[in-house]
C-alpha cells in the first residue's frame, strides 16, 4: 500500500489502461477462436488460453499465462464503466468487437476474479443469424413468432443456444412483418440488419443505466416486439409479463431443464402467496415455452444441434397450470404433437432419423430412455395411453 506522499504503483498500471480497444494483444486469442470455429475462449492464470470447439475444450499452442501477463492482456479490454463494475462486484459482462480477415465479430465477455487472479470467459457470437432450418429447429418455431401479444420463453442451461434461437425468431419477424422490435440486452450479442422491421437495440449499462429504467422507457417507445433477455429475478419477470398483458409480444430466456419445470422455476422467483395470481398470469399470457439442449452432431459440417421440447399453451396446458397440476404437463406435451408440441423423446428420435446425432448421444440426455427405445422401434409414444 502506498504511504502519504508516495505514489501507488497500481496507479501507474491503471493509468495505462485507457479506453481503447484497438490493437489489443489479447485479440490474437480471439482470432484463434474464430479461425478454429470455436464457441468459447477461456483464459485462466496458470493455463494456456483454452477454446471450446464442438463442445470440447482444447488448449492453444503456447505456455501458461502468468498473473502479470493476464493483467496486461485483459485490463485494456475494459472501459471505465466495466472497470468500475469489476472493482465493485469482482466481475463484469460486456461485448468485445474486432475484425478478423475483414469480417467483424462480436464476443460476449465475462471478466472474473478467482483465487485473487483475473480471468476471462468469452462466447463467440455468429456474425450472421441462421434461419430455423439452418439451426435444425422444429417448424412450430415459426408459429410462435406470429402472435401479436403474449410471452415466449426459451429455457435451457448456459450454452444451450437459447440466445441464437431467439435471434433467429426475431429475425423471422424482421423478414416477414413491418413491426418495431426493441431489445434490452446486457450485453448486446447479435446485431440485427433491418429488413421489414424497425429495430432498436439498447445495451444496459451503455445505452441505459439499468434494466428497470430500460423497461420504464420501453412502454413509451411504441414497441410491437420486446426482447427482455434473461428472466433472472422477480422484477424482470413482472415487467415482462406486464408488457405481454398490455399488448406486446415478449421474448425472454430462463434457466430451466424442461418446458414443464419452467413453471416452477418462475414461481420460485416469488413468495408463495403470489403463486396463484402468477399461475393465472402465465396461463393467459404465455404462448409457448421451448426448452433446448445442444448435442454434438455426427453429420459432416454440422458442429452441434439442438434437441427441443416445445410446450404451447393450449386449453389443456392452461388448465393444468391453473390447477397446479404441473406433474401432468410432460404427458400433455407428449400427446399434444398435433397442436405443435413435442417432447425430448420425439425430438431425439427425429435427430437420429435425420442422421444428425448418434444413439449413444441421444440416450445420454434422454429424460425417459424407455420411451426413446420404444420410439426408435416404431412405437408411437405420442399416443394417449402408450406410456
Amino acid at each position: 500500500m502506498a504511504t502519504e506522499g508516495t505514489a501507488d504503483p497500481g496507479d501507474d498500471l491503471r493509468a495505462r489502461f485507457v479506453e481503447t480497444k484497438e490493437d489489443l494483444e489479447v485479440d490474437r486469442y480471439f482470432r484463434a477462436l474464430v479461425k478454429l470455429e470455436g464457441s468459447d475462449l477461456h483464459m485462466k492464470v496458470g493455463r494456456p488460453p483454452i477454446v471450446r470447439v464442438d463442445g470440447v475444450l482444447k488448449e492453444l499452442n503456447r505456455g501458461p499465462v502468468d498473473s502479470e501477463e493476464m493483467v496486461n492482456l485483459l485490463f485494456p479490454m475494459m472501459n471505465k464503466r466495466s472497470r468500475k463494475t469489476f472493482d465493485v462486484d469482482g466481475g463484469c459482462d460486456f461485448a468485445h468487437k474486432m475484425d478478423v480477415d475483414g469480417t467483424s465479430w462480436r464476443f460476449r465477455v465475462n471478466m472474473l476474479q478467482q483465487l485473487g487472479n483475473i480471468g476471462l470467459v468469452a462466447r463467440r457470437i455468429s456474425n450472421w443469424i441462421p434461419d430455423f432450418a439452418g439451426l435444425n429447429l422444429p417448424p412450430v418455431m415459426e408459429s410462435l413468432c406470429k402472435y401479436d401479444q403474449g410471452m415466449v420463453l426459451l429455457a435451457g442451461v448456459t450454452g444451450s443456444g437459447k440466445t441464437t434461437t431467439i435471434a433467429s425468431m426475431l429475425n423471422w419477424i424482421n423478414q416477414n412483418y413491418s413491426k418495431h422490435i426493441l431489445t434490452l440486452e446486457d450485453p448486446i450479442e447479435f446485431v440485427f440488419t433491418e429488413e421489414k422491421c424497425l429495430i432498436n437495440q439498447r445495451e444496459v449499462g451503455d445505452d441505459v443505466k439499468d434494466f428497470s429504467i430500460a423497461m420504464k422507457h420501453a412502454v413509451r417507445e411504441d414497441p410491437d416486439v420486446i426482447l427482455v433477455g434473461e428472466m433472472r429475478d422477480e422484477e424482470t419477470f413482472m415487467t415482462a409479463i406486464h408488457a405481454a398483458e398490455t399488448g406486446h409480444l415478449v421474448f425472454g430466456t430462463i434457466h430451466a431443464s424442461s418446458s414443464a419445470t419452467t413453471i416452477g422455476r418462475i414461481l420460485d422467483l416469488f413468495p408463495e402467496e403470489m403463486h396463484s395470481a402468477l399461475r393465472s398470469a402465465i396461463a393467459f399470457n404465455m404462448k409457448g415455452i421451448v426448452a433446448q439442449k445442444l448435442l454434438k452432431s455426427i453429420k459432416p459440417g454440422v458442429g452441434r444441434v439442438p434437441t427441443c421440447e416445445v410446450m404451447t399453451f393450449t386449453a389443456m396446458i392452461r388448465k393444468l397450470v391453473l390447477e397446479s397440476q404441473d406433474e401432468k404437463l410432460p404427458d400433455a406435451i407428449r400427446i399434444g404433437y398435433q397442436e405443435g408440441m413435442q417432447d425430448f423423446t420425439l425430438s431425439l428420435k427425429q435427430l437420429i432419423d435425420e442422421g444428425l446425432i448418434d444413439r449413444p448421444t441421444a440416450f445420454a440426455v434422454a429424460p425417459n430412455q424407455d420411451a426413446l427405445k420404444m420410439a426408435l422401434k416404431g412405437i408411437n409414444v405420442s399416443e394417449p395411453g402408450i406410456l
